[in-house]
């Protein structure tokens, strides 16, 4: 079994808030957050699946096989519902989710989504591009270069949501977003235009409000989640 193998660290008592956190990073960047939140919820920070002390595994290395390690996740722990807050990658993990298992999600908050690598501004589209033509030149000779290849082929190729997959969320949903992030605006309202149930949040900032503008990201995040 993988999921007694998954890294995480809870604190508080209450309705369960599971954190995901983006790609290339681990769960402390949720340590100040967990902090505040803590006060009302029980508050789990995951690593995901080869991030943190998360060891790799044997499965393929996707966001797609990370939602399903969510969920093993939560049938271990014995967690049926819970409200799920994920950055980056991890918000795109946190949208696969929801919308494979709706039911077992309280309330949703996609923070730095997007349902495609084309809803990625395109000058960092362009940059990522780059870095993985070569992480891919260098991959046989370098184990940092291989691991970043691995990071980056998951926001160059992944997720691939569709109309009908944001659809079936049901859960109440926040699109939260930097004013300066490196998601399209579009891409952003896309997301609250087409999962039903959903509103968009703009936070001064950008792709890193969770650190550049902690006060007014918390302040968001406890609107909704006090509705």
């Amino acid at each position: 079994m993988y999921a007694d193998k998954i890294n995480y660290v809870e604190k508080g008592t209450g309705e369960p808030l599971i954190l995901l956190h983006g790609n290339g990073e681990n769960l402390s960047i949720f340590n100040k957050f967990s902090d505040v939140f803590s006060q009302k919820f029980r508050v789990i920070a995951i690593d995901t699946r080869g991030h943190g002390k998360t060891p790799m595994g044997e499965e393929n290395f996707s966001l797609y096989q990370f939602a399903e390690d969510l969920k093993e996740f939560m049938d271990f722990h014995n967690i049926e519902k819970a409200n799920i807050l994920g950055f980056s990658d991890g918000g795109n993990i946190a949208l696969i989710f929801a919308s494979r298992y709706p039911e077992r999600v309280i309330k949703l908050i996609a923070n730095g989504a997007n349902s495609k690598p084309s809803g990625m501004k395109n000058f960092i589209h362009i940059g990522m591009w780059l870095v993985y033509v070569l992480a891919c030149a260098l991959s046989g000779i370098s184990k940092k270069q291989a691991k970043i290849k691995m990071l980056y082929k998951i926001m160059l190729f992944e997720p691939n949501l569709t109309d009908e997959d944001l659809k079936k969320i049901s859960a109440p949903t926040l699109i939260l977003t930097g004013t300066d992030d490196m998601i399209k605006e579009k891409e952003s309202k896309y997301l609250a235009n087409t999962i039903p149930n959903a509103e968009i949040c703009f936070v001064l900032g950008g792709h890193f409000i969770l650190k550049e503008n902690f006060k007014d990201y918390c302040f968001a995040v406890k609107k909704f989640l006090d509705k």
